[in-house]
């Protein structure tokens, strides 16, 4: 390590390197650490320390403002790809529902510039947490560079998390995951099993191939939560044998039906989802859409509803049972004149 040359109270110094000399003066300090600038290629000492009072007060270069798309650019190339798919689609909706932000110098940006950009554009609290939520991301990237403050979109209110009836699939996004399986994508199998039987995501995760009897059109022992479920077959209908069969064929070695990573399971699920252009509904969907196709169907007795869904009573028809307007009406016009 070459020796520096240092002057009193702080005003630089000087040292050698190789052929020639470098000034070198403190600028600042991080904790105990100093910050410090140089300029070198001085052919005397003199040279170098005589400089000294110039480099101190030489301005840092004046950085070029940036815009917040530049940070979702620099995050879309290497955080970003680190999240799972799943959480992947749920930024990309969210960062496209923060268009007014886009070109806005990301430190001109206040406090107020996000919550009516997130309030305008989210109704929903789940929305409005994942534009949150990406914006902090990008603040903190920002801090890194010492332009604004992280703790910004710390102050974006969210609207309140309400418990809402979930929605089932529609006939149409069935028909799409179905068209996405018949192109040779499995992950539309996922949501594909559940809607045909009603199962529960944890009972779909834990089939394995010893669970079906192919024969019966059931699966059995992995039923969870409630005793009448547990006890209860997963009944197949003809409709979804072939999928059924099809997972089989692609069972991993341990003959679970997928990977037994959870995250991976769910990662494939919404991959279907977006892949067939359906709407971004959990799994739990599924079974909704199960009991509301059986519900709606005037030869069904309930009791078969009941014991299709395994549940314990019939009062659980009226949590998963969703109607549109269509079957309402089908169903008062069906009360004829005598």
């Amino acid at each position: 390590m070459p020796k520096h040359k240092t002057r009193g109270n702080g005003q630089g110094s000087a040292y050698k390197r190789g052929n020639t000399w470098t000034a070198q003066v403190v600028i600042g300090w991080k904790g105990q650490v100093p910050v410090k600038r140089t300029k070198g290629g001085f052919a005397t000492k003199k040279d170098a320390i005589n400089y000294c009072s110039t480099l101190r007060n030489e301005l840092k270069p004046i950085k070029k403002p940036l815009q917040l798309i530049k940070y979702w650019e620099q995050y879309q190339a290497n955080e970003y790809l680190k999240l799972s798919k799943s959480q992947q689609c749920s930024y990309r909706i969210a960062w496209n529902k923060l268009k007014p932000l886009y070109y806005r110098v990301i430190d001109s940006i206040t406090v107020q510039d996000l919550r009516d950009t997130v309030t305008t554009a989210c109704s929903t609290f789940w929305t409005a947490k994942d534009c949150k939520d990406l914006l902090s991301n990008l603040f903190n990237l920002a801090a890194g560079d010492g332009v604004v403050d992280r703790a910004l979109p710390s102050y974006i209110i969210l609207p309140d998390k309400v418990s809402t009836e979930r929605e089932p699939f529609t006939q149409e996004e069935q028909a799409a995951l179905w068209k996405l399986y018949e192109s040779g994508d499995m992950d539309a199998a996922i949501p594909l099993l559940m809607i045909y039987t009603g199962a529960m995501p944890g009972e779909v995760r834990d089939t394995k191939v010893e669970n079906i009897d192919l024969e019966k059109h059931i699966i059995t022992g992995v039923g969870l939560k409630t005793q009448t479920r547990k006890n209860s077959p997963i009944v197949l209908s003809d409709t979804i044998m072939p999928v059924v069969e099809s997972l089989i064929q692609n069972a991993t070695k341990k003959g679970y039906l997928w990977k037994r990573m959870k995250r991976e399971w769910y990662d494939q699920y919404y991959a279907a989802l977006e892949k067939a252009g359906c709407r971004k509904l959990t799994p739990y969907s599924c079974r909704h859409t199960t009991a509301t196709a059986l519900a709606i169907n005037e030869n069904i007795a309930p009791q078969t509803v009941r014991r299709i869904m395994r549940w314990a009573s019939t009062n659980q028809l009226n949590t998963y049972t969703h109607p549109d307007m269509d079957h309402l009406f089908d169903a008062v016009n069906s009360m004829k004149k005598e």
